[in-house]
Parts: structure tokens; C-alpha cells; sequence
């Protein structure tokens, strides 16, 4: 029989027939067992039940981390479809959005959805933890697979087997319930426990733990703008017939793609012609003020945003804050020890606040200008002043934070945030978060403009959603208004970059699980080439040939 080695981080080594699973050695491990959800096998995510088949490293993927809270709230999900599946046969459960540590879901049926289905779904959701069903991974034949999808009335997800149709398909099965693997999932129910469902819009909250409190589910923060957004989008989604990965394959397919292209830059264009009319409206505004999360789009948001009020009769000005940042000498570091260059304290914020004041009382300043390779600020030789139509665009991380502008008038301000929000999913379980999104963005911007290989980009993306979490998400409750800079058809585009610099990341580089990650989600979707995308497309600020100068 053949035999594979298998070598732990604490130093052992076994031998083992070709085919164990991880679950068998668990006990090598120095880690409880039972706080081990998943294992990297040669830096691969994979589940405990999954086959051995090469000699490997195994390294655990434990509770209390961030992929092992990734595996968790997945696990949670299919628990919620496969007790949807036995209370509510025939009806569609369908996944959206993220909300706090939360999952927003919707629940079409004959009548409409009561307290006592939310109560009856949390019951039978416990009940299966209860009975520690085992959940497995395993492989089956693509014909074998759309009649099971058929059968299970998984609509989505056999409308994807049409224009995704590998000779076999991973799956993962709970009893009588089964569904595509779009990732590892725990190897039981029986450490699903920690969670709640709660009513919420026309919908509910599946709410999970934060990733570093792994046993408790925290008080639900509500963000009702941001979530009244998405559902505007959502509602748009449905009208063109597009909610899903499937649907959007299935336009690429008939060569209907062009279309929807349209109609998406144009409900875009729309919403930037509606905040400037809100701006408009306001008459006392002298200052826009711009933030998101890193790949939101905010550096062509601001030059289309300035379009548009150029159209109602404004000049628009454009300030950059990095040129107030204070100096490498001035800048503080963070825990590890390098510059924090996302903190406010980097930032000459009574610098800015100066320059603002004198500004808004008719003087012309000239504009600070930062070398980012001398680490040094100075000043530079463009003066700028305000004539009366004219209005100050700022764009940063800080934006919506009144510490950034302390000195200008509430009157004077209107604060914009943007979010990179898809209405689409996978299937009806299984969602398309926003994060992944921007990172692919993130990565093929990098590689084209920056020099940066995904490695490099993808090591560096923890750090990128620690200063948002610290300098933006805290804030998006103030801004005036939302806009959704994500755009329904990009990932395809994208994706034609992305999937080369994404195979480049070696198995030896600890980036390379992420890697895979993306590459198997990416796989979801056929590629639309760039040459269909608009030259003043926000997509455009991330694959280059933009209308704009940057």
C-alpha cells in the first residue's frame, strides 16, 4: 500500500496510507482538538475529512483566528440551509449581504415569513448540533451532481453546472442535505452552537461570533443607511434578471453582457448626478469629503463626483491629504514597529485646518507637497484659492471623521462614504463578500501600476483591514450619503488579470491558501475581456486605459 509522510509544526513525522484523512491526527497536533476547525495542507486550506494524497505538511486552523472564524460562520450557513431544507421544502433561502457580525437572509415561500419560522429555523439549527452529524467533503460526477442539485431544488447552483462544468464537483454533505464546497466546512455539527438568528427588515440576521471572542455572539450594531443601500441595489438586480453568478454567466454566454455594462455604468452615473444634486441642494457646502476602504474607487469617484458638479455650475477643487502627511520623522508606528501611515496622527491635521480656514476666508494658499521616498513635506508651487462657485473635494481614509476637520463649520461640510458593495451571490447560499471583491481589485492595480506581485499585495491586506476597521468603519454612521462603487459585471473583468498573478503565488509562500482561495472563487465566473469597459468606468482606476489622469 502506498504511503505518504506527513510532518506537523511541533516536529513529528508519520507515515501513512494514501487517503487518511486529517481528522486521523489530530492528536499530533499540540493544539485541544476540539478547538481545531480546519487544516493547511501544504499551505492549502482544506477540511479534516478531506483525502491525503501526497506527502504534506499539516498545519490546524484553530477557533479564535480569522480563517478559522472564516470556517466557522461558512459552517454556520450550511447548517441554516440544511434546516431550511427539512422545515421549509420547496421554499428559497437566499443569502445577502454582511451587516456587523451578521448575515442578512431573506426566505421565499407561500406565506410571508413570521416570528415562528425564525424560532422553528434556530430550533432545528440546534436540534443538528445536538445530533453532531457528521458533515463530509466529498467528490461526485458532474451529471450526478446536477440531478442532485435538481432534486434538492438548488436552482442557482445547477443554473452554474451550465456554464461551469469540470468532469467532477466538490461537495459537501450533512444527512440528506448536500451542496457545492465553496470552502472547507467544520467536520461536524456538533461545535455549531454559538449563534442566533434574529428578525431583521423582511428578512432575518444569522448572527455569528467576531473572529477573537469565538463564544459569544457580540450586541448587533445596525447601520440601517448602509443596509438600505444594498437593498436598493439588490431590488435593481432582480428587475434586470441579474441576482447571481450563474445569471451573470448566463449573459456572457448569450453575448448579452454589453448591455448590462450599459445599464450599470448608467444607474452609477445616476447616483453620482444624485449626490451632486444633494450637495447642490444644501447651498452652504464649500467641502466634500470622501472616504471608503482601500479599492473602494475613491480616487475616480472624486473626478467623476467633480463632473458632475461641474455640470450644476460649480468649480470643483481637488485636495489631496496625502500632502499633509507630517513626515517620516513625525510619524508614529504601530505595534510591530513600522510607520503607521493610516493613523490620524500622520496627518498635520491644525496644518490642514489652517490652510481650510484661509481658504474659506477668501486668502490663496499654496499647497504642501510630500515625498514619499525622502519621507519629507514641503512646500510646493501650486497655489490655490476659492472663488465663489467654487467647492473643495477631499478624498482619505479620514474623512468622516470630525477629528480630520475640527475647525470647519457642520454647515460647511458634506461627507460622502463609499462602499464596494455587490448585490450578487454565488448561489442562493452562498455570498459574494464585498472584501474579496476590493482585494481582487487591490491585487490586479498593484501588479499593473505598483510593481506589486499578489503575494506582496495579499500579505499586506491584513494590515489594510486593520486600519479600516480602526479609521473607517467606525465613521461610515456620518456620512450624508452612501455610494456603491461596486459594479456588477467587474469580477469577470478582473478576473482576466487576476487569475495569472493569483497562479503565480507558490505553495511554499504562506499567501499561497489565500491565493487559492481567490482562484476557486474566481473560477465561478467566464471572463469578459476589457475592451467592453467604459473609459471613465471606476473599473478602469484598477485595470488601467482610464479616461481620467491620475
Amino acid at each position: 500500500m502506498k504511503e505518504v509522510t506527513i510532518s506537523f509544526p511541533n516536529g513529528k513525522t508519520v507515515r501513512a496510507p494514501v487517503g487518511k484523512a486529517p481528522i486521523d491526527f489530530l492528536t499530533c497536533f499540540d493544539e485541544d482538538p476540539d478547538t481545531i476547525l480546519a487544516v493547511f495542507i501544504n499551505n492549502k486550506l482544506a477540511s479534516l475529512t478531506s483525502s491525503i494524497q501526497v506527502n504534506c505538511g499539516l498545519e490546524p486552523v484553530l477557533k479564535g483566528t480569522r480563517k478559522g472564524s472564516e470556517v466557522y460562520r461558512q459552517s454556520l450557513c450550511f447548517l441554516l440551509s440544511s434546516a431550511s431544507h427539512k422545515l421549509f421544502p420547496g421554499a428559497r433561502l437566499l443569502i445577502g449581504h454582511s451587516l456587523g457580525d451578521s448575515y442578512y437572509y431573506t426566505l421565499e415561500k407561500n406565506s410571508p415569513l413570521s416570528d415562528d419560522d425564525i424560532r422553528a429555523l434556530k430550533d432545528e439549527m440546534l436540534s443538528l448540533a445536538e445530533q453532531n452529524l457528521p458533515i463530509t467533503a466529498d467528490t461526485i460526477s458532474y451529471a450526478d451532481a446536477c440531478a442532485l442539485f435538481e432534486t434538492l431544488g438548488l436552482v442557482e447552483t445547477r443554473k452554474m453546472l451550465r456554464y461551469i462544468c469540470p468532469p467532477s464537483i466538490k461537495v459537501n454533505t450533512m444527512g440528506g442535505f448536500t451542496e457545492m464546497d465553496y470552502g472547507p466546512l467544520a467536520s461536524s455539527s456538533g461545535g455549531l452552537r454559538v449563534f442566533d438568528l434574529t428578525r431583521y427588515a423582511e428578512g432575518f440576521l444569522l448572527r455569528y461570533p467576531p473572529w477573537d471572542r469565538p463564544d459569544e455572539v457580540a450586541p448587533f450594531a445596525d447601520d440601517s443607511q448602509l443596509f438600505s443601500v444594498y437593498k436598493q441595489y439588490k431590488e435593481w438586480g432582480r428587475l434586470v434578471g441579474v441576482t447571481s453568478a450563474a445569471s451573470l454567466n448566463e449573459l456572457i454566454h448569450n453575448r448579452g453582457i454589453k448591455e448590462l455594462i450599459d445599464i450599470t455604468e448608467l444607474l452609477q452615473q445616476k447616483h453620482f448626478a444624485g449626490i451632486a444634486d444633494s450637495i447642490a441642494g444644501r447651498k452652504t457646502v464649500r467641502l466634500v469629503l470622501m472616504a471608503g476602504p482601500s479599492s473602494s474607487g475613491k480616487t475616480t469617484s472624486s473626478k467623476k463626483l467633480a463632473l458632475h458638479l461641474h455640470a450644476l455650475g460649480y468649480t470643483p477643487k481637488l485636495i489631496s491629504l496625502d500632502s499633509y502627511y507630517r513626515g517620516r520623522d513625525r510619524t508614529p508606528r504601530d505595534a510591530e514597529g513600522n510607520y503607521d501611515y493610516e493613523c490620524l496622527e500622520a496627518l498635520d491635521v491644525e496644518q490642514l485646518g489652517a490652510d481650510l480656514d484661509a481658504l474659506f476666508r477668501g486668502r490663496t494658499i499654496r499647497l504642501p507637497e510630500y515625498d514619499f521616498i525622502s519621507g519629507k513635506r514641503s512646500l510646493g508651487k501650486t497655489t490655490l484659492a476659492l472663488a465663489d462657485r467654487d467647492i473643495l473635494i477631499m478624498e482619505g481614509i479620514h474623512g468622516l471623521n470630525d477629528k480630520l476637520t475640527p475647525g470647519v463649520p457642520a454647515e460647511y461640510k458634506f461627507k460622502l462614504y463609499l462602499s464596494a458593495l455587490t448585490q450578487l451571490s454565488l448561489d442562493d447560499h452562498n455570498r459574494v463578500p464585498a472584501s474579496d471583491n476590493r482585494l481582487i481589485r487591490r491585487i490586479v492595480r498593484d501588479s499593473l501600476f505598483r510593481g506589486h506581485s499578489a503575494a506582496a499585495t495579499i500579505k499586506s491586506w491584513a494590515n489594510v483591514q486593520r486600519g479600516e476597521r480602526l479609521h473607517i468603519f467606525p465613521f461610515q454612521r456620518n456620512a450624508d450619503a452612501i455610494l456603491n462603487t461596486a459594479l456588477d459585471y467587474e469580477l469577470p473583468v478582473l478576473k482576466v488579470y487576476a487569475d495569472s498573478l493569483l497562479r503565480c503565488v507558490s505553495p511554499f509562500e504562506d499567501e499561497y491558501a489565500e491565493a487559492s482561495r481567490l482562484l476557486s472563487f474566481l473560477d465561478h465566473f467566464l471572463p469578459i475581456p476589457a475592451k467592453n469597459v467604459p473609459g471613465q468606468s471606476i473599473i478602469r482606476e484598477f485595470i488601467g486605459g482610464s479616461d481620467f489622469k491620475y
